[in-house]
């Protein structure tokens, strides 16, 4: 009855279907949804859930299930792998969701995808993890940016997205569960892997790449394209030597300056962009779901079958808005550091969600008008911006990962903290005055935020809660500019930047389908048919 074939993914309007509420418990039943159903009159043989969304405003909560009648499985997308060994190669720079899946469409399309990839295949990456958090040694090409999966890999597995107008999302989320994902995330609302699956995923797309005759290269590092005199691009230099491809794909990450850097250098048209910046802060987990399912005692969340809850907040205040951003459940903040002499935090969350505490990026953005009165000018001006405040965070800390903290109630009044709460983030903690840390436009609208969100969220200044610094990597601050018809980088015909780093995305979901975006636009140029 929950078994997958191919073929179109299940859409609610094609087929008969039935909506029921259920307790959380009870939503995973087939027999209890069967009972429901009966209840409305439909006593049917087959049926699957098609959309799955938990309503927390009730008392108590209760999950929604969109229910096709008559249905027997589950169906979604699956590729259609070519042989492509012989195929026009073309070179995709990054193993980040945007460049698997740019890869992955190539295939399909007739292309042989050569991805290079600066780090480490995934598995290989947790050794060079492991000595991050526990000795504070940053390695430059093998960290929680870098290396195969892209930053997503390792740091949450969200896949909920705004931009499902952008282009396929379920082909998307269908390639996930053909390579290893759980069929519930093309039913659940808010669909999320979790940094302990999304490994195998991603192991599994590289070797399907490699058994249709493309190409995976790690540890290489991109330093340049090779262009001809009239500025077309006809490969990337690495420290290996050139590849010749019929077209390039920049597809680095946010955290790739180095690439930034050289572009610039060599007169491709990158550009300033405003990005977010703020802190993480981080709950007990047991207080943000008693405040959000209103239970007066926190082990009722478990004896009702919810999952650990998240919050959204957005707020205005004088200058910017203030807004919280990636929140991981049952998780715990990271370090983010893709250089020595920085800190980064991050967040990300296990698939059971299961940590007792809750945390999140609260952040405003950095605007153009901003950056200006600091005297950030010119094209990485929002890059020197974001690269000192990482370095002043690190320097205050005390270097080696350790990151500059305050319990959130000391960070509203603007006081040291005498001591520090117990905290997911494992590369240790330094009590610092963050207000007077951080930059003074960015502390006053976050002190502004959390006011409000304290109103909005009554207990959100808990005293238990702590803030870390600094949440700096939430997107790109440069900007790869492109033909918004042909997705080429002006001036630079057959060089194609792609997905979060080059500005085009934001998350896992949205840089995939940009990927997918991009081959397409390849094929477009080839004259290759998208059928």
């Amino acid at each position: 009855m929950n078994s997958a074939t191919s073929g179109p993914s299940p859409d609610p309007e094609a087929a008969a279907t039935a909506m029921v509420r259920l307790s959380p418990q009870a939503s995973r039943d087939p027999e209890a949804i069967a009972a429901a159903l009966k209840q409305q009159g439909i006593d049917c043989k087959q049926f699957t859930v098609l959309k799955r969304s938990l309503d927390a405003r009730r008392r108590p909560a209760v999950v929604e299930l969109i229910v096709g009648v008559e249905v027997e499985e589950l169906s979604f997308v699956k590729g259609e792998w070519k042989n492509v060994a012989g195929a026009q190669p073309v070179v995709v720079v990054g193993a980040g969701p945007a460049g698997l899946y740019c890869a992955l469409r190539l295939i399909e399309l007739g292309f042989k995808p050569i991805v290079i990839e600066r780090g480490k295949e995934v598995r290989e990456r947790r050794r060079d993890l492991v000595q991050l958090i526990r000795k504070g040694k940053v390695d430059p090409d093998s960290n929680y940016c870098f290396g195969e999966g892209g930053a997503g890999t390792y740091s949450d597995g969200k896949l909920y997205t705004r931009a499902k107008k952008r282009g396929s999302w379920r082909k998307v989320l269908g390639w996930m569960v053909e390579h290893g994902a759980e069929q519930d995330i093309l039913v659940d609302t808010h669909p999320h892997i979790g940094t302990n699956k999304l490994p195998a995923i991603i192991s599994g797309m590289r070797e399907r790449i490699i058994s249709c005759g493309g190409e995976v290269r790690f540890q290489c590092r991109v330093t340049g394209v090779d262009r001809e005199a009239s500025g077309a691009v006809q490969g990337v230099i690495t420290a290996e030597g050139r590849v010749a491809a019929a077209a390039v794909v920049v597809a680095t990450g946010h955290g790739a300056r180095d690439v930034f850097e050289w572009m610039q250098q060599d007169g491709l048209q990158v550009e300033r962009k405003p990005f977010a910046l703020g802190v993480r802060i981080e709950h007990p987990q047991s207080w943000v779901n008693t405040r959000q399912y209103r239970l007066r005692d926190a082990a009722l969340a478990d004896d009702l079958g919810l999952p650990p809850a998240a919050y959204s907040l957005v707020t205005q205040t004088e200058g910017g808005g203030v807004f919280s951003f990636c929140m991981c459940p049952g998780g715990v903040i990271a370090p983010c550091a893709t250089e020595d002499g920085e800190v980064v935090t991050n967040g990300w969350s296990p698939s059971k969600r299961n940590n007792p505490w809750a945390n999140s990026g609260i952040v405003t953005t950095v605007s153009e008008a901003d950056l200006d009165a600091l005297g950030h000018h010119g094209a990485l001006g929002a890059l020197e911006f974001q690269r000192a405040v990482e370095r002043a965070c690190s320097e205050a800390a005390g270097g080696d990962q350790r990151a500059p903290a305050q319990r959130l109630a000391d960070f509203v009044a603007r006081k040291r903290s005498k001591d520090l709460p117990p905290c997911s983030y494992l590369s240790g903690l330094t009590s610092v005055d963050l207000t007077a840390l951080l930059p003074p436009f960015i502390v006053e609208r976050l002190i502004a935020g959390i006011l409000d969100f304290d109103r909005k969220m009554p207990g959100y200044i808990h005293p238990d809660a702590i803030v870390v610094a600094p949440e700096s990597r939430t997107s790109s601050p440069v900007r790869m500019t492109r033909d918004k018809a042909t997705l080429e980088m002006e001036g630079a015909p057959g060089l194609y930047p792609c997905g979060e780093g080059a500005g085009y995305a934001g998350g896992i979901a949205s840089a995939a389908m940009d990927g997918i975006r991009v081959a397409e636009a390849i094929a477009a140029r080839q004259a290759v048919s998208l059928d």
